[in-house]
């Protein structure tokens, strides 16, 4: 009876496997790609719709395929390098606050223009862009470069306070705060007419920054990281990427990218909550630029208002974006399960599964920014030798010459849009990999195992082609 149900269950995946890999198949349009700097270029985007669907799948299947064995080998793969201690950890995060502090008095007294101006450069290109995609490559910076660990490790001290702050944050609050925070994050970047005012900035940052080192003083460092700061909390779980892996001892060592997340333990709604918000909003980002987001409302993007004008569209844009992800990713868990015919509770399926979002999550931010890190990039670097526009030239790039070129024309567009679709793609790809590992955790049966991805994978598939599409769409701004 056993060989029947099995035999049976084999059957039914090789039928939904071939229908996935038709779904793939499935022609799709023609689209004209538009770079944030403004010029059209005309590229044969629908192949790369169908062949980044087609990647995907192919993926699956061949995943399906392979033994349990042979993956769990693959990801324990480790090349030791050396031991990196803590002992500075301490001194870069006081200098970190240093310049954070010198980045807000630049806010609130230096030049108004926002592309002279380091503060919304440095938070906006070089803090969420560039280490963003840091993280996803050397692991985690962020924990030596906040600039909270030095400050509080300072007035601790002087305090004489233990690590764990006074209070203790009760378990059943998770990260719920810092999916609240994180919202406001993404409302203000998104949606907030002003989010480049340095002055505005410079005030909105000060005052978190303030928020955050008061936490941490009553709820301990470790205790308002893992439940409040959402950076912290963003740039950990995108460091579970990297292919650098560090464990307690301090010892480095070389991995596969995404390896330390086959290891990761079910989060919980709090966790999921703000995986999906962090894909959302910057999906939205792009989607709320588009041609087709702005004719819903009935505004001609040739004749853009302004963030003013669309501050109530832009809001329920971003909650819906959020909602409709959480509810598509749960619905393709809960058919996952029910194809797979038993598993774990809804909870603990979904909280494993929702890790497989990283690597889907950084690679559209590295899509989405990656325009805007070539360009202001060098904007912030010349911004940075005179803060306060009086003339300085710090680290001799006051004067530097700006190639915004590197983004314009037939020949750049090419390579940017390839790179950035390339990026999606793999991105996706690696989710598959890393779902089914997380599948096999959670269904020991390799046939009923790779049944309960199928879902999940459609949803892939589904969100490489809306991914691409993003890329491809005439946008505003």
């Amino acid at each position: 009876m056993d060989r029947l149900s099995s035999f049976a269950v084999e059957r039914r995946l090789q039928g939904l496997a071939f229908a996935i890999a038709l779904l793939a198949l499935l022609p799709t349009p023609a689209f004209a790609h538009a770079s944030d700097r403004g010029h059209v270029l005309l590229l044969p985007t629908g192949y790369y719709l169908v062949g980044g669907a087609f990647v995907v799948a192919v993926s699956f299947l061949v995943l399906a395929l392979l033994p349990a064995a042979s993956i769990d080998r693959f990801w324990r793969r480790r090349l030791p390098l050396f031991t990196f201690g803590d002992s500075a950890r301490a001194s870069l995060s006081l200098i970190s606050f240093a310049g954070f502090s010198i980045l807000v008095t630049a806010g609130l007294f230096g030049s108004r223009d926002p592309l002279s101006n380091p503060l919304p450069l440095v938070i906006w290109t070089l803090l969420w862009a560039g280490l963003t995609l840091l993280q996803g490559a050397f692991g985690d910076l962020w924990s030596w470069l906040n600039p909270w660990y030095g400050p509080w490790r300072l007035a601790s001290r002087l305090r004489g306070a233990s690590d764990e702050g006074l209070w203790r944050l009760p378990r059943w609050i998770g990260c719920w705060p810092a999916v609240i925070l994180f919202f406001a994050f993404a409302w203000f970047e998104l949606i907030d007419p002003a989010p480049d005012d340095p002055a505005r900035l410079a005030l909105v940052a000060g005052f978190y920054w303030l928020l955050t080192f008061l936490a941490m003083l009553m709820f301990g460092y470790r205790g308002w990281s893992r439940s409040g700061e959402f950076l912290t909390i963003f740039f950990s779980m995108v460091a579970r990427f990297a292919p650098v892996e560090r464990d307690e001892k301090g010892r480095l060592a070389l991995c596969w990218p995404g390896a330390k997340l086959s290891a990761a333990e079910p989060l919980p709604a709090s966790g999921i909550a703000f995986l999906l918000l962090a894909l959302s909003s910057v999906s939205f980002d792009g989607l709320s630029k588009t041609f087709f987001w702005l004719g819903l409302f009935g505004i001609n993007p040739l004749e853009f208002p302004g963030r003013t004008a669309v501050i109530g569209s832009g809001s329920l844009g971003l909650v819906l974006t959020f909602v409709l992800l959480a509810a598509v990713f749960l619905l393709a868990v809960v058919l996952g399960q029910r194809l797979a015919g038993s598993g774990p509770p809804l909870a603990q399926a979904a909280g494993l599964l929702v890790w497989s979002i990283v690597p889907i999550a950084l690679a559209y931010h590295v899509a989405h920014y990656l325009t805007a890190l070539l360009v202001d990039g060098q904007y912030a670097l010349a911004a940075l030798s005179d803060p306060f526009a009086l003339g300085w030239n710090l680290f001799g790039t006051a004067d530097m010459q700006v190639e915004a070129g590197i983004v314009a024309g037939a020949a750049s567009a090419w390579w940017l849009w390839n790179i950035q679709a390339g990026a999606i793609i793999l991105g996706h790809v690696l989710a598959v990999l890393i779902a089914h590992g997380f599948a096999w955790r959670l269904h020991p049966q390799p046939a009923r195992a790779a049944l309960s991805q199928f879902p999940l994978t459609l949803l892939m598939i589904a969100y490489t082609v809306f991914g691409l599409w993003l890329l491809a769409t005439p946008t505003v701004g």
